[in-house]
């Protein structure tokens, strides 16, 4: 068992954090983030450093310690430096763009897929490499997921929208008998 959430959690000086109870709130210029611990959690905020503790020897108790713990570095770490995926589209004619509001794919159906961008999230396309930047660390992978499923890539030839530092296992094709 790692032990994750004894480590302490620096809080900067530009993001402000407070304590009510099991809820704890972070707010950096107009952006705000929520967290809500469970009861049998401890949480105590001295002097800008944000510390965790179980009140209990429960199994359930201790993942929850540890859980709740990664989360609010999570947000501190999103609201100070942000969090980004990259993903890359391979192959003939398959296109990305951003246009508005809205991610242009072009993945080689008979259509268009527009993925419209959420708020609090900005992607920038370059050279078929898509980049999804945001605060929130569980929202830029689910928008990365949910792009990716739209044609993930296939072992053949390795084409589809992948994550830049996935790696495609390629198999061989069909080979003649002689």
């Amino acid at each position: 068992m790692s032990r994750i959430g004894k480590l302490p959690i620096s809080i900067p000086a530009d993001v402000k954090a407070t304590l009510e109870g099991t809820v704890l709130t972070f707010v950096k210029g107009s952006t705000t983030q929520v967290l809500d611990t469970c009861g049998n959690c401890g949480v105590a905020l001295e002097d800008n450093v944000l510390t965790f503790s179980t009140n209990s020897d429960a199994r359930q108790d201790r993942a929850f310690w540890g859980t709740y713990r990664a989360l609010a570095a999570n947000i501190v770490t999103g609201l100070t430096s942000g969090f980004e995926k990259k993903l890359e589209i391979n192959g003939v004619g398959y296109r990305a763009s951003v246009q508005g509001d809205s991610l242009n794919l072009q993945l080689g159906f008979s259509h268009d897929i527009n993925y419209p961008i959420p708020s609090g999230i900005t992607m920038v396309v370059e050279k078929n490499v898509i980049s999804i930047k945001g605060a929130d660390k569980q929202q830029v992978g689910q928008i990365a997921a949910e792009i990716r499923s739209f044609r993930p890539p296939e072992p053949y030839k390795g084409k589809g929208v992948k994550y830049s530092d996935e790696t495609i296992l390629r198999k061989a094709g069909k080979t003649s008998k002689k």
